[in-house]
């Protein structure tokens, strides 16, 4: 979400060129369809990525060229072929279809448009129908099902049925994708240890609240990363809702708990409650009188104690360990481990070994 910043950024600066989009991956891809690169004017700058940046400096050099005639798709291989036509073996294992495009069409500033309002809280679906077999890009924008724009001249049969489409599923011809609103993350804390917390989620991209009912803490300058700093009176003036990351940590056993009862019915997508083993449990067991709930179902409301346990001490270790927990959760991936088993390792190498892999430099190695 960040990177969706930051292209918005250079986008709202005038001068951008081409509008890269990762359209398609087959086998081992740094990024997944959606990510984009927006390349700026003629001094090489550009925001966001489409790989580990091993493509980056060729797309960057060739972008401006390929687009002359209109929007293309192009391939990129990163898998071992001598005989492959396709650019161009960089050791990843994997093939992208990259859809460069114009940034003056009609399509691009709509694109550019929904992924501002985005940023600003209203999600759209894209339909892009990509160019080829004498085609150019055509595109619909869909938002709460309904048409917002469209190039000109789609038969009223693909505008019937856009709105069936569904990002994630592989439809020939066409990359459908959702443009999500940023995470919202409430930090009902004002303390210091709050202040790694809404940095570290700031990076991310996420949309933050800061809240306290102390207003001598809840001041715009002590979170200049937030979008919102509140002396809190009640939770209800917040909006918060089942969608939203909330972390309680306000260190104030009452005000703890008056939070807490009012944001359990609300049962957001993330609830971490900072404090020891014994005060969440007395805070849990009052907070369920108080709402006339059971513990068990308030428990299965929380996380507590807060973050994952990574280990380390103080605000920034904390802080990780909060964010890092609220990620997975908000990311519905929580439990899931990456590490590498010996059955992986003997899997992979059976389906093809380092013969998948050309030998070559990465344009991101360094030579000594």
């Amino acid at each position: 979400m960040m990177e969706q910043r930051q292209i918005v950024r250079l986008w709202q600066r005038g001068g951008a060129s081409v509008l890269v989009t990762l359209v398609r991956t087959e086998g081992s891809s740094y990024r997944r369809p959606g990510a984009r690169l927006l390349l700026g004017g003629t001094n090489g700058e550009y925001a966001g990525t489409i790989s580990g940046g091993c493509l980056e400096a060729e797309v960057v050099r060739r972008a401006g060229w390929m687009v002359r005639e209109g929007a293309v798709v192009e391939r990129y291989s990163t898998m071992f072929d001598d005989t492959a036509e396709v650019p161009f073996g960089l050791g990843c294992g994997g093939v992208v279809d990259l859809l460069l495009e114009p940034t003056d069409t009609p399509e691009c500033k709509a694109l550019m448009e929904a992924m501002e309002e985005a940023l600003a809280g209203q999600g759209s679906v894209v339909v892009n129908y990509l160019p080829g077999e004498g085609k150019g890009l055509r595109r619909v924008i869909l938002r709460d099902g309904a048409v917002v724009f469209a190039s000109e001249g789609m038969s009223a049969k693909k505008l019937e049925c856009a709105p069936g489409l569904r990002a994630g599923e592989e439809y020939e011809g066409r990359f459908v994708e959702v443009l999500r609103a940023p995470q919202r993350l409430f930090v009902l804390g004002a303390g210091d240890d709050a202040k790694p917390v809404v940095s570290m989620a700031a990076l991310l991209g996420w949309g933050v609240t800061v809240a306290d009912g102390r207003a001598q803490l809840a001041r715009t300058e002590r979170f200049p990363e937030a979008e919102q700093v509140v002396a809190l009176e009640g939770v209800g003036e917040l909006g918060i809702t089942s969608a939203d990351a909330v972390v309680l940590m306000t260190h104030s056993y009452e005000q703890d708990r008056m939070l807490l009862a009012g944001l359990l019915p609300v049962a957001p997508r993330y609830l971490g409650l900072l404090g020891a083993r014994h005060r969440s449990s007395l805070l849990v067991s009052e907070a369920a009188v108080m709402i006339g709930r059971s513990v068990a179902e308030c428990c299965e409301r929380i996380h507590a104690p807060v973050g994952l346990d990574l280990g380390g001490d103080g605000p920034e270790a904390i802080a990780l360990a909060v964010i890092a927990e609220a990620q997975a959760v908000c990311m519905g991936k929580l439990g899931a481990s990456r590490r590498l088993m010996a059955a992986d390792v003997a899997r992979h190498v059976s389906e093809g070994g380092a013969s998948r892999y050309l030998q070559v430099q990465c344009a991101m190695d360094v030579s000594s």
